[in-house]
């Protein structure tokens, strides 16, 4: 791709480079009117919305995901085309800006702008190039880097002729749209090499590695027979519940995550922190702890360690440790969560994140139980199959994070103008079916940040 002849510099730290000499430089306050409109008790009459590393999305409260405002009279107006931007925790914040397609209601914690005189969907990529590397740091004030609003008013940004804004539109559109669909063809990828492993993890806990053998039919929602020499018990007659309060605080916290159990770095602030840890749980080496409180995006973890848990985490451990594989179980109740069995013993409100499984129902959960030598043994198959998997994994998460790194480049160099686009003509095609710009489908929420800065 070739450069434009001539460049200039327009003293913004962030472009050392210089961008075109024909391009203007304005303010943010030529192209943005600030949104300030309050739903307040007319809530019932608009639609969630949520500022998520995807851009502005229609928030699904059937998930129950992050926290729920208990009153949104103090949410403000967002309508179709507005900018959502968020100018406090910049650089924790895993996306700050977004670009409405829908029109509905968001926390007040952030600023919302009708936009004039631009071509919105070019100030858009604009702002993501900046985004993508948290460019705005000379801007930051405090300890939680907050952009104050006069300053971002005041901010200067390079503005193309708007036939040359509405062609880099459509070039990024086209470029975008064919990256996103190669991202997306090794997604699927991804996701059937996690159905295959699920399947693998599933079909060795209940059948076990040995052909040919005699099969017995057992009486539960999730599986229908298991080896005629093996055992079908209640969680209860194998496990126990613990409940072993702290008292005091100084222990390490662990957390469950959907890649286990890990211990919290109190210091960083990462995710909730809870104002005193005295009532929490103790967790020691062997232990199990689970998170039923939210059955959809919960999970359970064996620890490794000594710490302390939430106290309304179970934490639960094993009653004969001479028959019991700690692994071989944990990939039990692992499928518990992966295939959304323990879902269907829930009880609560799951749109609130809080659909819960009941200790009872817990502990007369089914479990198949092989000798103590077939436990290992079908854990040893499983590390070894699911090794594979992993592999082949992370060979195309390589081809992804490639895509990702290019398409963020792309963009940048672009709406810089370090990348003449001028001429290239675009050719007809038909967009990717996903037309987010940042299709990272970890689909992060920074709503919870919000919440907590009202």
């Amino acid at each position: 791709m070739k450069r434009y002849e001539e460049y200039k510099d327009i003293g913004l730290p962030w472009y050392p480079q210089g961008v075109p000499s024909h391009w203007d430089l304005m303010r943010h306050k030529n192209v943005l009117e600030e949104h300030k409109e309050l739903v307040g008790k007319n809530a019932d009459n608009y639609t969630l919305l949520s500022l998520s590393v995807n851009g502005v999305i229609i928030r699904d409260l059937s998930e129950g995901k992050g926290k729920f405002s208990k009153d949104y009279d103090k949410y403000v107006v967002v309508d179709k085309g507005d900018f959502v931007f968020c100018l406090f925790d910049v650089d924790e914040t895993p996306r700050t800006v977004g670009l409405s397609h829908n029109h509905g209601m968001i926390t007040g914690a952030y600023d919302v702008f009708h936009p004039h005189d631009i071509n919105s969907e070019y100030f858009y990529y604009y702002y993501l190039a900046l985004d993508n590397t948290k460019a705005l740091k000379p801007l930051y004030s405090g300890l939680r880097k907050v952009i104050p609003y006069p300053s971002f008013m005041a901010t200067k940004f390079p503005v193309p002729p708007r036939s040359e804004q509405d062609q880099i539109v459509r070039y990024l559109d086209w470029q975008v749209s064919k990256i996103n669909h190669l991202i997306h063809g090794y997604q699927k990828q991804i996701k059937l090499l996690d159905e295959r492993k699920t399947t693998v993890i599933n079909e060795a806990v209940t059948h076990g590695v040995h052909a040919d053998v005699e099969m017995q039919p057992v009486e539960a929602n999730w599986v229908k027979e298991i080896p005629a020499h093996w055992e079908f018990n209640k969680v209860k007659q194998h496990f126990e519940i613990k409940k072993r309060i702290a008292g005091k605080e100084g222990y390490d916290v662990i957390s469950i995550t959907q890649q286990g159990l890990k211990v919290k770095d109190i210091a960083s602030n990462e995710g909730q922190m809870a104002a005193n840890y005295s009532k929490y749980q103790f967790v020691y080496p062997g232990d199990y702890a689970m998170n039923h409180m939210d059955l959809l995006t919960g999970f359970i973890g064996l620890s490794d360690f000594f710490g302390v848990t939430s106290p309304d985490y179970r934490v639960f451990s094993a009653i004969d440790v001479e028959r019991t594989d700690l692994k071989y179980f944990l990939y039990v109740f692992q499928l518990g969560y992966k295939r959304k069995i323990f879902y269907g013993l829930g009880r609560g409100a799951a749109n609130k994140g809080r659909w819960r499984m009941p200790a009872i129902n817990f502990k007369n959960y089914d479990i198949p139980v092989p000798p103590i030598e077939e436990q290992r043994e079908i854990v040893e198959y499983i590390e070894q199959e699911t090794e594979k998997i992993d592999l082949l994994k992370k060979e195309v998460e390589k081809h992804i994070e490639y895509l990702r790194e290019y398409r963020t480049r792309l963009i940048s160099d672009v709406v810089t103008g370090q990348i003449d686009v001028r001429d290239v003509v675009i050719p007809e095609y038909t967009p990717d079916e996903d037309t987010e710009i940042d299709t990272d489908d970890t689909g992060e929420d920074v709503e919870e940040v919000a919440e907590d800065a009202e």
